[in-house]
């Protein structure tokens, strides 16, 4: 079925991966507004100051059979086969593949979405705070992986500024017990305020208010967690609570069949891993794995395990925490310089290329 028209939604790791891999063998639409790739795990980066690591999508693509479509899908026909964009118009498919990815949850809090920078508009919180010097203050909320990171890169980036990084739970919790100590230890270096256990309640342009009081801040970054675009659900896809598309074991629409999800889209339970959680580590594998089923591949079912998270302290340190592979935390962690040079190269090598 070589005439079939496959189209690719997103251009993120999954959707990019994908379209590249597929590419090599079969003719691919990837409809994608953005002119270069947006690489989400180094938006601590960009907002520190750092040169930002964008690649034009041309270059990523060139070499393969991908044609890109500058437009932004707004609403897709499955009846009909057909995706709507702003600038495109229509656009036909036999079979598609959704790769919209995830972007910020705000949780509904009030002034979180006018008043903080997500990791999305990470560009535009390096220009605030070049746009003025001097002593400022900094709150980051959120524990996780994305928080940490920006929280240790911009203490190092501006040590004049005070950075706090507020959680709802326990800072790097879900790291293992060396993981924790280890991380914590490097942002109290850099001058990190940890605030654990503070839920917060709204954003203002003078800070956070929480349970326990307010938090005066200059800027606000949030990065508390992510959700899925909602354009799975508005299409009519079967999608779970939290709006990931059903998925069978190989990628597919349980309500839909001529429609793929990958990546932070899709909602995959595995036996022996349960619910992959969200992020490159998950979304690259998927997008391979697909791209090379559709590329005439002979399919079986999707399998991955994981084997490690890693995490970026500044320029100076990093973590790589051993996971087991249903992604439970083994004792064993590389720190420092080692830990850091092992995420350097982790990622550079999670750039889709055909």
């Amino acid at each position: 079925m070589t005439d079939e028209r496959i189209v690719v939604v997103g251009a993120g790791y999954a959707g990019l991966a994908t379209a590249t891999r597929a590419g090599r063998n079969r003719e691919v639409t990837l409809v994608a507004p953005e002119e270069r790739f947006l690489h989400r795990v180094r938006q601590h980066e960009t907002a520190a100051g750092r040169p930002e690591h964008r690649p034009a999508l041309a270059d990523l693509i060139r070499g393969s059979r991908v044609t890109r479509v500058p437009a932004e899908v707004t609403a897709i026909d499955l009846a009909a086969r057909t995706l709507h964009t702003d600038t495109a118009g229509p656009v036909p498919y036999d079979v598609l593949v959704y790769a919209l990815g995830s972007r910020t949850a705000f949780h509904g809090v009030p002034g979180a979405a006018e008043h903080s920078y997500p990791a999305e508009r990470a560009a535009a919180l390096h220009r605030r705070l070049a746009a003025s010097p001097g002593p400022a203050s900094l709150a980051v909320v959120g524990g996780g992986a994305t928080g940490i990171e920006m929280a240790a890169e911009l203490a190092e980036a501006h040590p004049e500024r005070r950075v706090r990084l507020v959680a709802a739970g326990r800072v790097g919790g879900w790291l293992s017990a060396r993981g924790q100590r280890h991380v914590r230890r490097a942002l109290h270096r850099l001058g990190v305020t940890i605030d654990d256990g503070r839920t917060v309640t709204a954003v203002t342009p003078g800070g956070l208010e929480t349970d326990r009081g307010p938090v005066p801040a200059d800027a606000v970054v949030w990065a508390a967690s992510m959700e899925p675009h909602p354009l799975a659900a508005e299409a009519g896809l079967d999608v779970t609570a939290g709006g990931q598309v059903v998925v069978d074991d190989h990628l597919r629409s349980v309500s839909h069949p001529e429609v793929y999800a990958v990546g932070d889209a899709a909602a995959v339970t595995l036996p022996g891993r349960g619910a992959l959680r969200m992020g490159c580590a998950t979304a690259l594998p998927m997008g391979t794995y697909l791209g090379r089923v559709l590329g005439g591949r002979a399919p079986r079912p999707f399998a991955f395990s994981y084997a490690a998270q890693c995490l970026s302290l500044g320029r100076r340190d990093g973590l790589l925490q051993l996971v087991r592979a249903d992604d439970s935390m083994r004792p064993l962690v590389l720190t420092g310089t080692p830990g850091r040079l092992v995420k350097a190269a982790i990622v550079r090598a999670v750039t889709p290329r055909s």
